[in-house]
């Protein structure tokens, strides 16, 4: 999990009168760098301090590639794909949030669950490698099903693809996952940190991460919903519905958490979207 860097009111008075002054973004960097400061924290210090994603600091410093597709963001109070309207219940910003009522059927729900209970393992989060590893944040169980393996999957994928403007070959495999009393995934970021040793390896097959879809497929009796700490909002798991969250690389905004289910299960299916067109790794 990524730290918040503690900035001295002095340092961004600093960062911001240099700027106002006609300095760019290479310029602060370097005059950071010769006063002792370490590059990868000073890049974290003046996204912050200038409200800029991370990701265009690499790009000004030349360490990123171009940028790639994003999301467009769906619009209250509702909108109809195919006949299915689902509604936007709550909208957000910063970070670009948007919780989704109706994202999915009942019908739909219990079926993700029956066809994914059979296939259950621990679940896995992304190394630095670009491989799957156990990760002792996430206690949960989960499996991922391949893009369009199945006719229900087929359609979500494409529900999805209408919602948001991505077309189907930008997604990973839907993940669906199992949560039981106690069990939570610690607060994180989806985004994928570009000065993480493996960072070439995970974004050769799709590029940056670009937004996420949480969707719930039931409602647990008590806990179990998706925290946004820097925004003080939790939104509650609720059978059917989803949260949509977009963020360009380094929104530290876009924070969030699983939190413990309290009583009863959880179960969700979750959906993250690239920039590129996604071929899924080789498994070692």
């Amino acid at each position: 999990m990524h730290q918040r860097i503690t900035i001295s009111p002095e340092l961004r008075d600093w960062i911001l009168a240099t700027t106002r002054a006609g300095h760019g973004v290479p310029e602060i960097l370097r005059l950071l760098k010769e006063n002792g400061y370490d590059p990868r924290q000073s890049r974290s210090i003046v996204a912050e301090v200038l409200k800029l994603p991370l990701a265009a600091l690499h790009a000004s410093t030349g360490k990123a590639p171009p940028r790639g597709l994003r999301t467009k963001h769906p619009e209250a109070p509702d909108v109809c794909i195919d006949g299915h309207t689902i509604q936007i219940s709550l909208s957000v910003e910063t970070p670009l949030l948007r919780v989704l009522d109706g994202m999915l059927t009942g019908q739909e729900c219990d079926e993700l669950i029956e066809l994914a209970r059979p296939r259950l393992q621990r679940a896995l989060t992304v190394d630095s490698d670009g491989r799957h590893q156990v990760d002792q944040r996430r206690t949960s169980e989960g499996m991922f099903f391949t893009l369009n393996e199945l006719p229900l999957v087929g359609r979500i994928e494409q529900r999805l693809a209408g919602l948001l403007g991505v077309p189907v070959n930008h997604g990973e495999g839907l993940q669906i996952l199992h949560y039981l009393p106690g069990q939570e995934y610690e607060p994180h970021y989806d985004w994928f940190d570009p000065e993480q040793a493996g960072y070439d390896a995970i974004t050769a097959v799709g590029g940056q991460r670009i937004a996420s879809v949480v969707m719930y497929l039931n409602t647990p009796a008590q806990g179990g919903g998706t925290a946004f700490p820097e925004l003080g909002l939790t939104v509650t798991a609720r059978r059917g519905s989803a949260v949509y969250f977009a963020y360009e690389g380094g929104d530290r905004s876009s924070l969030h958490a699983g939190l413990p289910v309290l009583q009863g299960e959880k179960w969700i299916a979750t959906k993250w979207l690239r920039e590129r067109p996604y071929s899924n790794p080789k498994k070692p």
